[in-house]
């Protein structure tokens, strides 16, 4: 309070009234005015936009800040004639303007910012030498950019921030913006290019967990930081039952608390607020806001109030400035509130108040959804044109290996085979017709997976050329010879696409999860820990068809909505080496299957089988029916009668396009914002299979199937190829049963009978080896930092 004969120390309030006016600077505002210290002076719009600053209030203090529409211009010349104390100063505000200049300021107190560049244009759409755009990167004066990538505009009143993503995660661009209703951002699958109507920085896009981390300071020794669901994951806006948006307190640690110490200072701004993002362990400033307040927050107020006073006070009344009133004066007439409901929620205890019992981890292991049967094509080609494009993709080096999974180099081969296939069938040399014969199938069915969907996404295609043969031949330049590459192995490998109903079981799960996870909770994971985002990571292998069960997944799991890309680049983590431990133990695992050979053909003679053991599963090839053998020759003739149906509807597959009246399906791009099940009504009306498989490649699939199980020249069956009959069974079962293929269902139950004895047992017939093998196949996927 005040001494006795003690003028007040005048503070004014010289923003805009929007800003004067909010909840939060009013609650501030109470508070220092009921220390009895301070005479509050809010200037207003009319003051500040139309009086003269010679007639402006005169105030001891001065709380001033830029936001839309202020004079920051009038005000310093205010300044510089009152000379007032102020909280933030005035000058350095101007940086806040330019995202560049913020950067540039964070840099110089060595502040952590995220990897970024500069693309400056003088003038709208013009082409600047050191900028390059490619299908997946950019690149800026030599530095690249992989996607996904922030591209922001440099004026930093412009909240239009875009996130382009890579081919592989489906590509596609989310537009960020201020919150308008409950949405923050909306995601573009269509947009793959970045914009040239201005000047942009493009840094690293950092996965954050789907949680962005907001702290605000007052004065450099005091910091709150606050989590809410970040606008990348799916842009819907988190409120509560007031209409307010969900936020969590979050706890700095010494470094970060050091970061906003520095930022509060290389700004010279008390009260100042800005972005971190917290990645692979550290944390990077990505945005400084200025003048900024917690919403909502009782205990915020009371903090900001008093620190307020001790700055003012300190600058203006030093012996005031130590006295601590023993009670706030605001609180004898503020409402109570409530005392520990946030608390234990945030503290993850569950049960009861009391219980001491804490779950500290929830770790699950779970399969891709619903999928189209795997596939793979093999053919060694020596044609000029696909050695080339070997060459052109590896660095020319002519004795490696050359993956091909983009969009632009499956384009490539595309376009390579398209010249290929018309003449494939006289234009090779080769020992006989059939293989000539075998070798322009292999080069159809090649051209009809790359043209299958209309665009490539990079995520379930891809393809791989390794050089068999080289000759030797002289350098262009005449300085000596060098290997040239004239035959090479093609492997073409594409399905395991997540269908439709593969994404909704993901999605189901999720959501299953979170509601059930927890006996006792009524929401589930929501009211296990406030904070809980922090605390969740989601691994995937790198296959597509797992990267997109996991995004159904936590889409589920966190009650997101929107499509799949965001929220896969935001919250999962593609760990490739989650299936190193498979490549280990395959010499095991051939074992397993050789043995398994054995024991299925020998009619399973020394196989204890139907429950005549306690424990079936410990006995080498348990689960076998006892008539394996005789149930072979039964699947090799039902799989060839598949497949000669199937041929038949491929031959006459142009005839039925050419007379439906669903000719013209729809386009890859629109069928997929229309949703997958407008593409397969389109398809199951015109007679065709459904998703994008045509008749074709789906006769490639049994004919590889039929070839690969038996083989009547060497009079021998391959049992591994049973679990891939039964897989595509099913799958023409469940999306194809409108053809109504003759002898499926037969063929499935036989498939079925002999597959729940195959499957269990390739990874181990017995307990030993399923130990070695288990341990070798799952050690890596266990745990990931």
């Amino acid at each position: 309070m005040a001494q006795d004969g003690e003028q007040k120390i005048k503070i004014g309030v010289c923003v805009m009234e929007k800003k004067a006016t909010s909840a939060p600077m009013r609650r501030i505002l109470e508070r220092l005015e009921a220390f009895g210290e301070f005479e509050i002076i809010i200037f207003g719009d009319n003051v500040i936009l139309e009086d003269p600053i010679q007639s402006w209030p005169i105030c001891d203090c001065l709380i001033a800040f830029y936001s839309s529409g202020y004079p920051l211009q009038k005000v310093k010349t205010y300044v510089a004639l009152r000379k007032p104390f102020l909280v933030n100063e005035l000058e350095p505000q101007h940086l806040l303007h330019d995202r560049t200049k913020v950067y540039e300021r964070l840099e110089m107190y060595g502040i952590p910012i995220p990897n970024y560049a500069l693309v400056n244009r003088e003038y709208p759409y013009q082409e600047l030498d050191y900028f390059v755009e490619h299908e997946d990167f950019v690149e800026i004066l030599g530095k690249r950019f992989q996607k996904p990538f922030v591209e922001k505009p440099i004026d930093g009143d412009n909240h239009s921030i875009m996130i382009y993503y890579p081919s592989s995660a489906g590509g596609g661009m989310k537009e960020l913006f201020r919150k308008v209703g409950n949405r923050s951002s909306e995601f573009h699958p269509e947009v793959r290019r970045v914009r040239r109507e201005s000047s942009y920085i493009y840094e690293e896009f950092m996965p954050t967990g789907g949680t962005d981390v907001k702290v605000y300071t007052v004065g450099p020794d005091y910091a709150h930081a606050e989590a809410r669901k970040s606008p990348v994951v799916d842009g819907v806006v988190m409120r509560n039952p007031d209409g307010k948006e969900v936020r969590y307190p979050v706890l700095l640690t010494p470094d970060e608390k050091q970061m906003a110490r520095d930022v509060c200072n290389a700004f010279q701004q008390a009260v100042c607020g800005f972005d971190l993002l917290r990645f692979k362990g550290r944390s990077y400033v990505c945005d400084v806001n200025g003048w900024s307040f917690v919403k909502n927050s009782h205990k915020y107020y009371d903090d900001a109030a008093c620190l307020l006073r001790k700055i003012i006070l300190d600058a203006k009344a030093p012996h005031l400035s130590s006295t601590i009133p023993p009670n706030l004066p605001w609180k004898v007439n503020e409402p109570a509130q409530p005392s520990d409901g946030l608390t234990r929620q945030g503290s993850g205890i569950i049960g009861t108040f009391g219980q001491s019992e804490e779950l500290r981890c929830v770790i699950a292991i779970i399969r891709h959804g619903d999928r189209t049967p795997k596939q793979k094509v093999k053919l060694k080609v020596t044609e000029e044109k696909l050695l080339n494009l070997m060459l052109k993709y590896n660095g020319g080096n002519t004795k490696a290996e050359t993956k091909l999974k983009s969009a632009v180099q499956l384009q490539d081969l595309l376009d390579a085979t398209r010249l290929l296939v018309p003449r494939a069938s006289s234009g090779r040399e080769s020992d006989s017709d059939a293989e000539d014969m075998e070798h322009a199938d292999k080069l159809h069915q090649v051209k009809a997976v790359l043209e299958e969907g209309g665009h490539f996404s990079g995520i379930y295609r891809k393809a791989q050329l390794k050089p068999l043969k080289w000759v030797k031949a002289s350098k262009p330049d005449g300085g000596g010879e060098f290997e040239h590459p004239v035959e090479a192995l093609m492997v073409l490998k594409y399905g395991g696409v997540l269908t439709h109903a593969g994404r909704k079981q993901a999605e189901e799960l999720g959501r299953y999860f979170r509601n059930n996870m927890y006996p006792g909770e009524g929401t589930g994971l929501l009211r296990l820990h406030s904070t809980y985002r922090h605390d969740l990571k989601i691994y995937s292998s790198d296959e597509g068809r797992v990267q997109m069960s996991a995004a159904a997944f936590a889409k589920g799991l966190l009650d997101l909505e929107g499509q799949l890309t965001p929220i896969l680049v935001s919250l999962v983590s593609k760990e490739s080496s989650m299936l190193d431990g498979l490549e280990d133990a395959r010499p095991e695992m051939k074992v397993a299957k050789a043995r398994l050979h054995d024991i299925i053909i020998s009619e399973g003679k020394s196989v204890i089988r139907n429950g005549n053991s306690g424990s079936p599963w410990m006995v080498d090839g348990a689960g076998l029916p006892a008539n394996a053998s005789q149930l072979l020759p039964l699947l090799v003739q039902l799989t060839k009668k598949i497949t000669s149906q199937v041929k038949l509807l491929a031959e006459n597959e142009d005839e039925k396009l050419a007379t439906s009246k669903y000719t013209v399906l729809p386009p890859y791009d629109q069928a997929k914002a229309l949703g997958k099940t407008t593409i397969d009504a389109a398809r199951i009306a015109a007679g065709l299979p459904c998703g994008s498989e045509g008749f074709l490649l789906m006769h490639a699939r049994w004919k590889k199937l039929e070839r690969d199980l038996y083989n009547e020249r060497k009079d021998r069956y391959d049992v591994t190829q049973i679990p891939d009959i039964y897989d595509s069974c099913k799958y023409d079962l469940v999306h194809n049963g409108h053809l109504n293929l003759e002898g499926l269902p037969e063929l499935f139950k036989v498939a079925q009978l002999l597959a729940d004895g195959v499957i269990p047992n390739e990874y181990g017939i017995n307990p030993k080896q399923k130990l070695k093998i288990g341990s070798k196949v799952c050690g890596p996927a266990v745990f990931f930092q």
